[in-house]
Parts: structure tokens; C-alpha cells; sequence
């Protein structure tokens, strides 16, 4: 067959798979949601030491090597594991899930967190504990044994991939997967257990990086001149604007149920542009894309950890580590974006 062909036969095989699978399962009865499919489902994976505070772990792995580490896993996996700097998104994700199953009970569309690790078989035991622990729904596990679990990503049909290794990120990012880097907050505060706050930074995170490349090469009048010229041209897109139209598919979803007032997903634009000189490209880009974003902040260059303590947001994605930084100080829990011009500034500092 030719390559289509056979892409539609894989398809139609893939069909008749789930098909069966869903033929099995209806005859068990549960009442713990299945996943959703891969193809319908809001694809989130998170590395175990994203969703766990695993820096114990970590140095034991580092220092005495990856048998001393299982042994110690293993002799502790009745120990629960502390949240880590994933684990209150997820649980608003969940959050969220439980809400679409109320409103829509046979609709697929919604999150499916995935734990994607490179942990060995033999620690999956103690992670198991703690999901279940604080009754976590994650019931696709991917451990590969200290291999790379990119390869996987594609496979699992992610449309989001939140990791403590920033190599991993970086890598991902590459292979054209919206990824961030996890950063812990620096002080507890309460986050919202109703609602998902989600804050993205603007430029190389929801959008390119090409205007942030003439403020690093020209100056900020030169893109201030920029902006205004092109205020009627869509920037081009970044690496988070799929998340934010999932976000945004979602939303839908509730305002059609007329749940705007009450819907648990809440999104944010916290960019250093300011409004009057370059802000308007951003929102007609926005509108452009036919997405909406719930609150707007210009800050005109003003530190942004201030205005994130206000929002409490469950995360926040920036390409600059030191917004990322700033925001931790404050307790923000913060994911690094590693794209765009910004990079290349970074490892020369």
C-alpha cells in the first residue's frame, strides 16, 4: 500500500483496538473514569520528580549510583512521596475532569495525566502508593528504565510535557512538544482547589520570539516602532499556544452549559510589553487565533512576581529565567519555556 494507505490502515487498526478494549471494560464495572483515547484526550505528562519532591532521591541517585537509588525506593515505597512542583496543577486538572464528567458524562475530551519517567520498573511500586495516596487519577504510567522517555512523548499523542530536567525540555521542545521546565516555589500559599489558574508569558512562550529578537539586537524604541507598524499583522505562533487552546476548548465547553460565571478554568497573559506601545499586536493576535484570555496584564518592564502573588496561578510559564526566579522568590510555582532568542542570552550570562 502506499504511505497513505497504510496510515489509514494503521487508523482503522488503532480503531478496532479500542473498540475491543471498550468492549472488555464496559462489562467491568468501576466507578473510577477510564482515560480517556489518546486522540480525544488532553494529553499531560509530568516526570516523577515534577509531580513529587523527589531532591532526596535525586542526590542519592547522583552520589552512590541508580542501585543504591532503587534499593532505597524500594525499602521506602510505603513512604509518600511530598508534592512537587507539578503536583497542585494536577490536581486542578483533575479538578476540571471531574467537573466535564458532571456536565458532559460520555464526552473524551479531557485531561488524561500521564507519569512519564525514566525511573526504573522496581521504583514504580512507591510511586503507585503515593498517587494513590492523595487520590490521584493517573492511570498511565511510562517508565523506561533510565532511557530518554521523548521518544514516548509522540507516541502518547502529549500536548503538554512538564519536567525537572531541563535537558529533557530542551529536548522536547526540539521535537516540537510544548514542554516546560518545573521550578518549586520558594513559599507555601494556598492555591485554588475550584478552579485551574493558568499564566503564560507572551512573547516565546504563547507567541514567537521575533519580536523579542529586536528588542535584544535593536532596542526597545526599535520595537516599539516595530509593533506599531505591524500591529496589524498575527504574530507568529510560540511554543504554548496549543495549551492555551486546549485551555480554550475547554471553556467552550462550560459557557455552552452556561457556566461562565463557574467555570474552573481561569488563563492569564502576564507580559512585560506595555499597552499602549505594543500591546495591541498581542490582543488582535489573540483575536486573530479566535482565542480569548480571561485578564490581560501589561506591565511595561515592572517585575512580574508582584502581580503573580495576586493571581495565584496553579503555574506559570515564562522563557526568562530570571522572571522565573523573581517569581519563585514570591511563591509562584514557575515552568521555564527553553525557546527563542532569550536562550542564547541565558548561557552567555
Amino acid at each position: 500500500p502506499q504511505p497513505s494507505e497504510a496510515g489509514e490502515v494503521r487508523l482503522q487498526e488503532a480503531e478496532q483496538d479500542w473498540a475491543a478494549a471498550k468492549a472488555f471494560y464496559d462489562n467491568l464495572v468501576s466507578k473510577r473514569p477510564r482515560p480517556p483515547k489518546p486522540q480525544h484526550a488532553i494529553t499531560v505528562a509530568v516526570s516523577s520528580r515534577a509531580l513529587f519532591d523527589l531532591v532526596e532521591e535525586r542526590r542519592i541517585y547522583e552520589e552512590q549510583g541508580v542501585e543504591k537509588y532503587v534499593e532505597y525506593q524500594q525499602e521506602n515505597e510505603n513512604v509518600t512521596l511530598k508534592p512537587g512542583p507539578a503536583f497542585y496543577f494536577v490536581k486542578a486538572l483533575e479538578q476540571v475532569n471531574a467537573r466535564l464528567l458532571e456536565l458532559y458524562p460520555d464526552d473524551e475530551e479531557r485531561f488524561d495525566i500521564v507519569l512519564m519517567t525514566n525511573n526504573h520498573a522496581q521504583v514504580g511500586v512507591r510511586l503507585i502508593n503515593s498517587i494513590n495516596h492523595y487520590g490521584l487519577t493517573i492511570e498511565r504510567f511510562c517508565m523506561t528504565g533510565g532511557k530518554s522517555p521523548i521518544g514516548y512523548l509522540t507516541a502518547y499523542l502529549t500536548n503538554l510535557y512538564l519536567s525537572a530536567d531541563s535537558a529533557k525540555v530542551q529536548e522536547a521542545i526540539e521535537a516540537g512538544i510544548a514542554s516546560a521546565t518545573m521550578f518549586t516555589a520558594n513559599k507555601d500559599v494556598a492555591y485554588s482547589d475550584t478552579q485551574l489558574r493558568v499564566a503564560f508569558d507572551g512573547d516565546a512562550v504563547l507567541f514567537s520570539d521575533e519580536s523579542e529578537q529586536i528588542v535584544k539586537e535593536q532596542g526597545l524604541d526599535r520595537f516599539f516602532e516595530h509593533e506599531q507598524l505591524n500591529e496589524n499583522k498575527p504574530l507568529a505562533q510560540g511554543p504554548l499556544k496549543g495549551f492555551l487552546e486546549d485551555l480554550g476548548k475547554l471553556q467552550r465547553k462550560f459557557y455552552a452549559k452556561n457556566e461562565r460565571l463557574n467555570c474552573p478554568i481561569r488563563t492569564f497573559l502576564v507580559t512585560a510589553r506595555s499597552a499602549a506601545s505594543s500591546g495591541a499586536r498581542v490582543l488582535k493576535t489573540l483575536r486573530s487565533w479566535g482565542l480569548e484570555i480571561d485578564e490581560a496584564l501589561f506591565l511595561a518592564g515592572a517585575p512580574k512576581g508582584p502581580i503573580l502573588v495576586k493571581i495565584r496561578p496553579h503555574i506559570f510559564f515564562d522563557d526568562q529565567m530570571f522572571h522565573i526566579e523573581g517569581a519563585q522568590k514570591l511563591g509562584t510555582i514557575a515552568a521555564h519555556v527553553p525557546y527563542g532568542i532569550a536562550q542564547k542570552y541565558h548561557k552567555s550570562a
